[in-house]
């Protein structure tokens, strides 16, 4: 004989997903978690058949939309919460890495008509904050979008203080070389943090200027300007570098030597190497630029999918919440206070 099936408003539970009951035009918790824990990783419109697979539950993907977007909004809402003011030493040493991560974004005009004639699909970044102990291999996250710079910088405060944060703690900052993220580590932090542009985008701008200073021999070139930078050498590298750097009439497209020179010269308080080595501190910000993959673009940059503004922070909640390992904290608390 089949199993029996609770059915209501478009949907059929079997018992053992039902938990106490489910009433019409709602879902029981145990069954928002599940919709919520595969929309949370796939294609909405591939939830139903996963649920129909695992659950024998038949239920609509508009409901599954709505379950999963309404619980990742509910996470938003306690990440955004002001972090508990520090009062305590904290452990002695942080890595702190910020990074912005582009997501599809489509938006479309109220006209009559066929609406899909009037869609703009375009790129917004999001931004990613991951902060860890040396060694730890379990990073506290936090991602804002279509917000102020400053907002990833309180993001970044409440994943330092999480992963133990104090009055004592000193922060090793990482990034590319935009100045947002540079900022957000001093005015959040200030004497307690230190700023590093990542190593290998400064190896980027010299390797693009390697044919230029030395067309013969530019690996060895290269090489020769990343030893120099590791002793913070920079200012033998820019004299290196001024030597062959382009005439003005040469268009700045085609100058990749005028390029690094002014990549550099604009930041010689963040490229103490040197100092990060002998620390046996990172020198690179690999670790965040691999966790967009992981956190936010396993989700949001599935194969043909476009987002609403309003939607993408709830799901960027919920990618959280994983990555920090807060799922069942989430859905424990919820059943606590029913």
């Amino acid at each position: 004989m089949s199993e029996p099936v609770l059915r209501g408003a478009g949907l059929q539970v079997r018992p053992f997903l039902a938990s106490a009951a489910v009433s019409p035009r709602s879902c029981s918790r145990p069954l928002q978690r599940a919709m919520t824990d595969f929309g949370a990783d796939h294609a909405f419109g591939q939830v139903p058949k996963k649920l129909q697979e695992h659950y024998g539950v038949t239920i609509g993907g508009s409901t599954v939309r709505k379950i999963t977007e309404r619980h990742g909004a509910q996470m938003r809402a306690q990440q955004d919460r002001e972090p508990v003011p520090v009062t305590t030493p904290g452990c002695p040493q942080q890595i702190g890495e910020l990074d912005g991560s582009m997501v599809p974004i489509v938006t479309s005009r109220e006209e009559a008509g066929d609406k899909r004639k009037h869609k703009t699909l375009q790129w917004q970044e999001a931004r990613l904050s991951m902060v860890h102990t040396p060694g730890s291999v379990t990073p506290k996250f936090a991602a804002t979008f279509g917000r102020p710079v400053e907002a990833s910088g309180q993001a970044l405060l409440s994943c330092a203080v999480a992963a133990g944060f104090g009055t004592t703690t000193q922060v090793h900052g990482l990034g590319d070389g935009a100045p947002w993220i540079a900022e957000q580590f001093t005015t959040t932090f200030g004497v307690q943090a230190s700023y590093l542009v990542d190593f290998y985008h400064v190896c980027d701008y010299l390797a693009a200027a390697a044919s230029t200073c030395a067309p013969a021999a530019p690996h060895a070139w290269l090489a020769a300007q990343k030893q120099r930078l590791q002793k913070n050498e920079g200012a033998a590298v820019l004299t290196q570098l001024g030597e062959y750097v382009e005439a003005e009439t040469v268009a700045n497209d085609h100058a990749p030597v005028r390029a690094c020179i002014r990549y550099l010269h604009n930041r010689p308080h963040h490229l103490d190497y040197q100092g990060a080595i002998a620390k046996g501190l990172p020198i690179g910000s690999g670790e965040v630029e691999s966790a967009h993959r992981y956190v936010i673009q396993h989700r949001l940059k599935l194969p043909g999918a476009w987002w609403k503004t309003e939607h993408v922070e709830p799901m960027l909640a919920l990618r959280v919440v994983r990555a920090n390992q807060e799922w069942d904290s989430y859905w424990g608390q919820l059943a606590a206070a029913a």
